[in-house]
């Protein structure tokens, strides 16, 4: 059988028998990846303009999975001291809120600062961690791993759609 060449960026390809870890993180960090891609190019006017009813934008796309990140893996792994999990819709809105001086490139800075500070807190613990949750009660760190598999990708998708209407860019890659 020939070898077929894959795209070392595809790491859900890449890691396709690999053991349930790196898949999970491999499918996690390729929407991270992609969300960055959607933003490679992109002017801050550009960046921060609605093209959609509501105030999404693709910088407050960006703001917003950076809070994603900083909530699920940062507070919840490892909270500062006096520092909760948000439990309130207004703060989930909130998240998306540009504020005076937020610029795509220290945005995008943020996130990935956020991303790499995620992975080293995942990487401490064994899929079957569990920390307490406001909401939830408990949730293991492999259900964290696929509930921002599931809102990166869903957010990804707005991307693509926002960078479409932006410019016409289409695509993952």
């Amino acid at each position: 059988m020939a070898e077929i060449a894959i795209d070392p960026t595809l790491g859900p390809v890449v890691n396709r028998s690999a053991d349930e870890r790196a898949v999970l993180e491999s499918f996690l960090d390729f929407h991270r990846a992609v969300l960055l891609r959607k933003l490679r190019g992109i002017s801050d006017a550009d960046a921060t303009r609605r093209l959609v009813p509501s105030a999404t934008t693709l910088a407050g796309l960006v703001k917003h999975l950076t809070e994603i990140e900083r909530n699920w893996f940062h507070i919840l792994l490892d909270p500062a001291p006096g520092e909760t999990f948000p439990t309130t819709e207004e703060a989930a809105l909130a998240s998306f809120t540009l504020a005076e001086g937020d610029t795509l490139a220290n945005l995008v800075a943020g996130y990935e600062r956020a991303c790499a500070r995620s992975r080293e807190l995942a990487a401490r613990f064994d899929l079957d961690h569990v920390v307490p949750h406001p909401q939830l009660g408990e949730v293991s760190l492999r259900w964290i791993l696929a509930h921002l598999i599931e809102e990166t990708a869903r957010h990804v998708g707005h991307a693509d759609i926002l960078r479409e209407l932006t410019d016409g860019s289409t695509g993952a890659l």
